[in-house]
């Protein structure tokens, strides 16, 4: 049964059951802004910034509400395997967004600031979310407890390594550490990669996949390695500043581009997977928020592939950015207009009295 609430009775309910992985709009925003920026449309790039920043604000503050008014709840989806990965979508946004700040404003003050929050806010996740997870008794099988979620893991790492390499020009008296630490964060970004994908991998070819599992935060398969190719194009284009740097080119060379080749390998699989499921298998497609977390590593892909173009000067990849932006934009247009319309309804709609996770998301038990 349903029944009529206030608008104050509506908020509570959606801070209650705000969904974790929400700052992939953040994310997915903040990147598609950087490749709108570097591919010559500065206009989009600074409107893309602007929406961010509210967007930012705006779920910063309902998830504080949410910890200070439910912290039961949070803690319930920290430990869950299907929700407790959408935590680091927050230490993803922090970081991407003020990357973003970074290459759209050139300012490099609060990029600072968030730089810190999103290591505090790493550490906090990403050691929280394990150890729950490590510990819990009742522990789901692989086949319902693994998805493409788990890989944020990976893009928060990355995410921290590469805002870290972007500001150590701005902070010279402590570029070395800086350096030496966002190197750090790219190799356990990639060791985790490796050790994931792998359960991620078996899931798809060994155990069924019934067509409401294969959400799009599988996409993630290709932005986890896209963000990686990023982190070490970051670190590349900074290796004349230090010589420790500069020692380890060729190790660095090789190991991005090898993500690189891995990013764009699961391109056309994840596109096939798409078409069985909404062609050939029917299934409805309409909005739901972790849509952002496929618009994330479009836009990702074009960044890092022009990136990685500057790094090796491999000027004949620089045409793959060129138009891979404007699918990039299409999506995030298309998601955008989906969240407001989603918005619009459920303002029309009378609230169930109980709060429902988002579709193909795991309930917390």
């Amino acid at each position: 049964m349903t029944e009529p609430m206030s608008v104050r009775g509506r908020l509570a309910r959606a801070i209650q059951g705000l969904f974790p992985g929400y700052f992939a709009l953040v994310m997915a925003t903040g990147i598609v802004s950087v490749a709108a920026q570097t591919l010559g449309m500065p206009e989009i790039a600074s409107g893309l910034l602007a929406v961010n920043e509210l967007a930012y604000g705006v779920l910063g503050s309902l998830l504080l509400i949410r910890v200070v008014a439910y912290p039961r709840r949070v803690l319930e989806d920290l430990r869950d395997h299907g929700r407790g990965p959408g935590f680091f979508t927050v230490v993803a946004g922090t970081c991407v967004l003020g990357t973003q700040i970074v290459i759209v404003n050139h300012d490099a003050t609060v990029p600072q600031v968030l730089w810190v929050l999103g290591i505090a806010l790493w550490v906090l996740v990403m050691y929280g979310f394990f150890a729950a997870v490590v510990v819990r008794e009742d522990k789901p099988s692989l086949e319902s407890g693994i998805n493409g979620a788990w890989l944020i893991a990976i893009v928060a790492t990355q995410s921290v390594s590469v805002l870290g390499t972007t500001l150590a020009p701005e902070m010279p008296g402590a570029r070395e550490p800086i350096l030496f630490f966002t190197l750090c964060m790219y190799l356990l970004g990639a060791m985790l990669y490796v050790t994931i994908i792998t359960l991620i991998f078996y899931r798809f070819t060994f155990v069924p996949m019934p067509v409401e599992r294969l959400t799009p935060p599988y996409w993630i398969n290709m932005g986890a390695v896209a963000i990686t190719t990023l982190a070490g194009s970051t670190l590349l284009l900074a290796a004349d500043s230090w010589p420790f740097l500069t020692q380890m080119r060729p190790f660095l060379l090789g190991f991005t581009l090898f993500f690189w080749v891995a990013a764009t390998w699961w391109i056309p699989l994840l596109v096939l997977l798409g078409i069985w499921r909404h062609v050939i298998r029917r299934f409805p497609l309409r909005y739901d928020p972790q849509y952002w977390g496929m618009v994330f590593p479009l836009g990702m892909y074009a960044v890092c592939t022009a990136r990685l173009a500057n790094a090796t000067e491999l000027d004949f990849l620089a045409l793959l950015p060129q138009y891979f932006v404007y699918i990039a934009l299409a999506a995030w247009i298309a998601t955008f207009i989906g969240m407001l319309r989603s918005l619009w309804r459920s303002r029309l709609k009378p609230a169930a009295t109980s709060p429902r996770p988002p579709a193909g998301q795991v309930p917390p038990r």
